[in-house]
Order: structure tokens, then C-alpha cells, then sequence
């Protein structure tokens, strides 16, 4: 089973969009995890857990850098989520964006 782990501020507001995400991949079957969490727990969760993709809220777009310096060497996709795909709670595109992005990196 892939982990696809959602970062914000508290963890609350990609909640939603995690659960759409979720819904997306169990209808097709796909293996897939997701769940969001706070970015305050963000080394915690990453090294106890070790999500295959690490996806940022748009309203934490600012610790890209510090998450990709800090992550990056771990070979997994680490991206900020398309803010208009955030805003609309648009759990398909953000699915498939992360899945495109896992498979690329494979």
C-alpha cells in the first residue's frame, strides 16, 4: 500500500481533501493511504511512517525548500498542491498529480 501524506498548518483544512483523495483511490481500487496531518508533525509522521508522497498545502508552499533539503535524499516526490485543485477540494486532480509524480520518479 502507498502512503500519500497531505502537510498544512494544523492539519484540519486538508483533512477534506484528503478523505475526497481517499474516496477517489478506493473507487478504483487503487492501494493507497491518504491522510493529512499538521506540519508541526511533519518529521515525526515522515520518519516513524514513511510516506512514498509528501504533498504541501498551498498555504505551506513556504517550507517547500526546507521540506525538499531536509527530504529530498529520501528518492520521494515532495510537491505543493495546486492551489485551485485545493480551493475546489479537487481530490481526483490532486490524486492523479501525485500519482504521476510517484510514477516519474520510479
Amino acid at each position: 500500500m502507498k502512503k500519500f501524506y497531505l502537510f498544512c498548518d494544523n492539519g484540519m483544512s486538508t483533512s477534506l481533501l484528503a478523505q475526497r483523495m481517499q474516496k477517489v483511490a478506493d473507487e478504483n481500487s487503487l492501494p493507497i493511504e491518504v491522510k493529512a496531518y499538521s506540519q508541526g508533525k511533519m518529521d515525526e509522521i515522515i520518519t516513524k511512517l514513511n510516506p512514498d508522497v509528501i504533498l504541501l498545502g498551498p498555504q505551506v508552499k513556504h517550507i517547500y525548500e526546507k521540506v525538499k533539503d531536509k527530504y529530498g535524499d529520501l528518492g520521494k516526490p515532495i510537491m505543493v498542491i495546486d492551489t485551485e485543485d485545493y480551493g475546489t477540494m479537487n481530490g481526483e486532480r490532486v490524486l492523479k498529480k501525485a500519482l504521476f509524480e510517484l510514477k516519474k520518479g520510479r
